[in-house]
């Protein structure tokens, strides 16, 4: 399985910016995909995730301005961020979790800078 990710870039506080990552070989099934974000001298966190049925979860400080979603056809999930503050500057990694197994698959990270 193979990740890619894609969107990142530099965007100024209060902007947008929609990332993608496209799944490529056996996707598990069913599984969960998510986005996590690695800051500078910080841990990986998480930062939302998506169920194969369309369950989500957000990590605290994005709830109400980021906005996971997916496109099973396609084996593709999108984050949508909007209110994008400094803080929220990172690499952003797509992930793939098969629910059975618990193996996973991560894509190659995009950098997302929030800066005026």
């Amino acid at each position: 399985v193979q990740l890619q990710a894609s969107g990142g870039g530099l965007v100024q506080p209060g902007g947008s910016r929609r990332l993608s990552c496209a799944a490529f070989g056996r996707i598990p099934w069913p599984n969960v995909m998510a986005w996590y974000r690695q800051a500078p001298g910080n841990q990986r966190e998480l930062v939302a995730m998506i169920t194969s049925g369309g369950t989500t979860n957000y990590e605290n400080s994005v709830k109400g301005r980021f906005t996971i979603s997916r496109d099973n056809a396609k084996n593709t999930v999108y984050l949508q961020m909007s209110s994008l503050k400094p803080e929220d500057t990172a690499v952003y990694y797509c992930n793939v979790r098969s629910i059975v197994t618990g193996n996973e698959y991560w894509g190659q990270g995009t950098q997302v800078t929030v800066s005026s």
